[in-house]
């Protein structure tokens, strides 16, 4: 595994590359560094270049300008520089939640950079017709993470969204590798409570550029109650397009990797 640190505007991205072949870029969702997509990255390393990231202002990306709110957009624009500096042709790509957002922007802004989109369970909240109530409840989320701190704010979260977390068999006994990962990721929390969180969920993507590019929406098999299982949904019935079904839930790519990792092979190569 090679890695690495690009310059973009306002941040500094770590990056980590594995593999040969066919460019592949993983972009995490809320609170997730490069170490999310390990497992997964192993998986497909055989078949693909895999490159993974830690998003700007998470773990080891560090800002260098002034903390903000973010934006999906400047999000995509990272992605898109971050491949340009490390791929001379189109790169697969493929994002989970807020990641799949942010796959749907490059696609849509730089489409000559994109050989497949593959966006598993994106967080399109603005698709779903009670948006305006779920917004509401994403500023009591942020008003509960201002009085009470991230831990009580996270309970809300996720009580709202349905159980998208690490399940429990991920997060005892681990080993010292993935419990560094799962520190640094529990850091994160407050950075997207706080600047990601409330200005993410209004992301609405342009469908014509999903229609006409190379895109597949997808979903956990186990996942079938939260909110990113129904904005695939709605999503699949705009673009008319059929949903792609992955192993396991919300974080399938961690809890059935080889699993995940076929079947995303199988829906790239078609």
């Amino acid at each position: 595994m090679d890695t690495g640190t690009l310059a973009v505007p306002g941040a500094e991205l770590y990056y980590e590359v594995r593999g040969s072949g066919p460019v592949l870029l993983l972009i995490n969702g809320g609170e997730g560094d490069a170490a999310m997509y390990a497992p997964l990255a192993h998986q497909l390393a055989d078949g693909y270049t895999v490159i993974t990231y830690d998003p700007r202002g998470n773990s080891r990306s560090r800002l260098t300008g002034p903390f903000g709110e973010q934006r999906v957009e400047e999000h995509a624009r990272d992605a898109h520089l971050l491949l340009r500096a490390l791929s001379r042709e189109p790169a697969y790509l493929f994002g989970t939640s807020y990641g799949g957002m942010v796959g749907m922007e490059v696609l849509a802004a730089h489409p000559e950079q994109v050989r497949g989109l593959v966006s598993h369970e994106p967080l399109l909240v603005e698709l779903l017709p009670d948006a305006a109530r779920r917004h509401a409840a994403f500023q009591e989320v942020y008003d509960i993470f201002r009085r009470d701190g991230a831990r009580p704010a996270l309970r809300r979260l996720n009580a709202e969204l349905g159980d998208v977390g690490l399940p429990p068999e991920l997060t005892a006994d681990l080993p010292a590798p993935v419990a560094e990962m799962l520190a640094r990721v529990a850091g994160n929390l407050a950075f997207c409570l706080e600047y990601e969180l409330r200005s993410f969920v209004r992301y609405v993507p342009d469908l014509d550029a999903l229609r006409d590019g190379p895109f597949t929406v997808a979903n956990g098999v186990e996942t079938r109650t939260t909110v990113g299982y129904a904005t695939s949904v709605l999503l699949a019935e705009r673009l008319g397009e059929e949903i792609a079904d992955f192993p396991g839930g919300h974080v399938g790519f961690l809890t059935h990797p080889a699993e995940f990792a076929k079947t995303l092979h199988e829906v790239l190569d078609r």
